[in-house]
């Protein structure tokens, strides 16, 4: 049984050698004939050849200059020098993306007719905005970075453009966070200003009070009950009416002083607090740091990257042999189960 497969196994690869060998000339033809066509059809003349310039970002591990050099409670994570792990990564695809990068590459390399679309155009934004995300990508790499990856007709506009969106990246993320970091030096600011006031106004209470003759409630009260026991033990009357005279004054002023002070004191702390964190706020908002590392920046392509005519000529002659070879086979089936056909009906 064995051998009567591999005798027909033998005899199936002999005949489609066979096959392969009788219609040799017209499979041929087809494989040349579809190269040379696909040779010229992939030339400049039908496909525009583009070019690729890539540059290579790692982002930053915090984009907080104030927590990089300020802030004693930060750990190794919000140093400046440090890389950003992938979450960063991540943030940083989707800046990239934003619409704000897209409108400023659009207007400032006017790709509007770089691209050959007429502003007139009923669909004109919907195909700007298809060529600009067919040519201009952003992926992240095996090693947490990010790659800006653009192809364009022109080697230098490729250049350009990934070296512009590498720019600018900064300029926006910055543009972002110093609004956020406004809002909230503002927001430390009129907090700083009332403390500030309320300060001022628990100091003016406590000047009030001192003109009053209440200096430090504890300890007058301490050394006028001293000295009042030493004028009872005298019967000094006008030492001991004079004396009740103080102690009535600070039972009547004692409490505010106490409560003012203390508030005070608080206040102080509170105080310099909010000046250290307005101080983290205009940092902040004042500074210009940039917010990524530059691995590789782009360069101009001396060799295209699209089309690929060695591998169109390729996949065109070898789809063009495997469907000839299809086609020839069914072909001769059909035209041998006819002649079986007319056979039976002759010999019948």
């Amino acid at each position: 049984m064995v051998d009567k497969q591999n005798q027909e196994f033998d005899f199936n690869s002999m005949n489609f050698l066979w096959f392969l060998w009788k219609w040799k000339w017209i499979i041929l033809a087809a494989g040349l004939g579809a190269g040379i066509l696909a040779a010229i059809f992939s030339g400049p003349a039908f496909i525009t050849p583009k070019y690729r310039s890539s540059a290579i970002l790692f982002p930053t591990a915090t984009n907080s200059i104030s927590r990089a050099l300020v802030d004693e409670t930060a750990g190794g994570k919000q140093d400046m020098m440090s890389f950003g792990e992938e979450a960063e990564a991540e943030q940083m695809i989707q800046i990239l993306s934003s619409s704000a990068i897209r409108d400023h590459i659009v207007a400032k390399f006017d790709l509007m007719n770089h691209y050959d679309i007429s502003p007139r155009s009923r669909f004109a934004m919907t195909e700007l905005h298809r060529q600009y995300r067919s040519n201009i990508r952003f992926r992240r790499t095996d090693y947490k970075g990010v790659e800006i990856r653009v192809m364009d007709h022109s080697p230098d506009t490729a250049m350009l453009i990934a070296n512009e969106i590498t720019e600018y990246y900064d300029t926006l993320t910055n543009a972002i966070q110093k609004q956020r970091a406004r809002e909230g030096m503002l927001i430390v600011k009129e907090e700083l200003r009332q403390m500030e006031q309320s300060i001022w106004d628990d100091e003016d209470s406590l000047r009030k009070l001192r003109e009053l003759g209440v200096h430090d409630y504890e300890r007058q009260a301490e050394m006028i009950n001293q000295q009042l026991a030493i004028e009872i033990a005298r019967r000094n009357q006008v030492g001991i009416n004079a004396l009740n005279e103080k102690l009535d004054l600070l039972a009547t002023y004692g409490g505010a002083y106490v409560s003012i002070r203390d508030a005070l004191e608080f206040e102080k702390k509170n105080l310099s607090n909010l000046r250290r964190a307005y101080k983290k706020a205009r940092m902040d908002a004042e500074s210009n740091v940039p917010q990524k590392f530059v691995i590789d920046r782009a360069y101009r392509a001396e060799k295209k990257a699209y089309p690929i005519r060695w591998l169109i000529v390729a996949v065109s002659m070898f789809s063009a042999v495997l469907l000839t070879v299809i086609t020839l086979i069914v072909v001769e089936n059909i035209t041998r189960f006819n002649r079986a056909k007319e056979l039976q009906t002759v010999q019948g």
